[in-house]
């Protein structure tokens, strides 16, 4: 087992932005992966879906693949 390199957060940070693997800097055995999900309905008007469908098709994705994005997509803007 190899034995991880200590560097400072700010050395990490660093060193990430600049795009370098920080695989080597990461402890993953207990690392763990919240995949809990939650079932909703939203009901959108067939006009929305239609043109929802149409960008779907466009970038070769599903319907509930491209909701999920957007909504990603602008939880993170919000947040910075």
């Amino acid at each position: 087992m190899k034995k991880l390199e200590k560097i400072t957060s700010e050395e990490f940070d660093r060193r990430f932005d600049e795009g370098e693997d920080m695989g080597d800097f990461l402890d993953t055995k207990k690392a763990k992966v919240n995949r809990q999900t939650q079932r909703i309905n939203i009901d959108f008007p067939a006009f929305f879906l239609e043109r929802i469908d149409k960008e779907a098709r466009r970038i070769g994705v599903a319907r509930t693949a491209l909701i999920k994005t957007w909504i990603v997509e602008r939880l993170e803007h919000i947040q910075h």
